[in-house]
C-alpha cells in the first residue's frame, strides 16, 4: 500500500501534480502497489485535484485527517462523527470563534459552516475563494445544530502566533479544557513562509495514521507492507506507522527533525517531483529484489 498525502507532497507549489508524478503512480499501482490518498482536505475538496489522475473508482481517499474513508465511487468505508456536545465546547472557547469552521459529511453549500465569513478570509484568503460555494454562515454558530447534524471536524486557523494562543487556552488547566482535550484531538499542519497555521480539532480515534493502519488491516497487509509520504505535522502519525516512511525535503522543519531522529527516509522537493523519483527508486529496488531472488 502506497498512502500520499497531497498538499506539499502530490502537489506541487500550484497545486497540481505533474506528469512525472503521475506517470510515477501508474508504475506504482501497475507493479501492485495499492495506492491510498490521505490528505486534510475534505473528501470533495480532494477529488477536484486527484481527477487530472483518472484514477479507478475504487481507490480509496482517507480526507479530513482521518475523519471520512472514501473510495472515489463513493463507498463511504469509514466515517468519524464530533459529537454535538464536543462541538458546542467548542464554541465557547474565545480565541476559536472568529476562524471557527466546522465541517459536515455534505456536497455543496452547507458542508462548510462559519460565524464570521470576513474574518476567516482576511486569514485564509485564497482558502475561502476555492471554498466559498460551500459556506454558510450562521450567527451565532450554535444554531448550525439546530437540525441535529453532526459535524465531522472542526477547524480554526490564523498566524503562527494567533494559533499558538489558541491552543494555549485549549491546553489551560481548568475542567472545561482538560474535558474538551479528553474528547477531541489536535492536528497541527504550518507553512512557516506564508506565517499560516490550521489547527484541525477531530474527534478522538481520528487521524490519518489511524485510517491508514484500520484500512491496511482490513487488506491483510502489516505496517513492514506501507508507504506513506507526507510533509507536514499531521501525517506524523502516519508516518511512524509505516514500514517505509518518506518525508519530502520541503516538509516542516519539525517533521524533518523527527525523521532524522527515527531514521525516517528524505525524498526531494514537492517542486521537484520527489514522490517520483523515491518511487521509481523503490519500485527498482524490488525488481532488482525479484532479479536476486530468481
Amino acid at each position: 500500500m502506497l498512502a500520499c498525502d497531497l498538499d506539499g507532497t502530490l502537489l506541487d507549489g500550484y497545486g497540481r501534480i505533474s506528469a512525472a508524478t503521475e506517470k510515477a503512480l501508474r508504475r506504482a499501482t501497475d507493479a501492485g502497489m495499492e495506492l491510498v490518498i490521505a490528505t486534510g482536505r475534505r473528501y470533495s475538496y480532494a477529488l477536484q485535484v486527484i481527477a487530472p489522475l483518472r484514477l479507478p473508482a475504487d481507490t480509496v481517499v482517507i480526507s479530513s485527517n482521518g475523519a471520512i474513508t472514501r473510495t472515489i465511487g463513493g463507498e463511504t468505508l469509514r466515517r468519524i462523527h464530533m459529537p454535538i456536545s464536543d462541538a458546542l465546547a467548542l464554541c465557547r472557547f474565545g480565541s476559536f470563534r472568529e476562524s471557527l469552521v466546522f465541517t459536515f459529511d455534505r456536497m455543496g453549500p452547507g458542508t462548510l459552516v462559519v460565524e464570521n465569513l470576513e474574518e476567516l478570509a482576511r486569514r485564509l484568503p485564497r482558502w475561502v475563494a476555492a471554498n466559498r460555494a460551500e459556506i454558510v454562515c450562521f450567527d451565532p454558530i450554535e444554531t448550525a445544530f439546530a437540525a441535529g447534524e453532526l459535524p465531522i471536524q472542526a477547524m480554526i486557523c490564523g498566524t503562527l502566533a494567533q494559533m499558538s494562543d489558541a491552543s494555549a487556552e485549549l491546553h489551560r488547566e481548568t475542567p472545561e479544557a482538560a474535558a474538551l482535550r479528553a474528547a477531541i484531538s489536535e492536528h497541527r499542519t504550518e507553512y512557516v513562509a506564508r506565517d499560516l497555521s490550521v489547527l484541525d480539532l477531530m474527534p478522538q480515534g481520528c487521524s490519518k495514521g489511524i485510517a491508514v493502519a484500520e484500512l491496511a488491516k482490513q487488506r491483510g497487509l502489516t505496517p513492514e507492507a506501507v508507504i506513506c509520504v507526507g510533509d507536514n505535522m499531521n501525517d506524523a502519525d502516519m508516518l511512524a506507522y509505516a514500514g517505509r516512511p518518506l518525508v519530502m525535503e520541503n516538509a516542516h522543519a519539525e517533521l524533518l527533525t523527527m525523521a532524522r531522529r527515527e531514521g525516517w527516509a528524505i525524498i526531494g522537493r514537492n517542486d521537484a517531483d520527489g514522490v517520483a523519483r523515491a518511487l521509481l527508486d523503490i519500485l527498482q529496488e524490488r525488481q532488482l529484489g525479484c532479479l536476486s531472488g530468481s
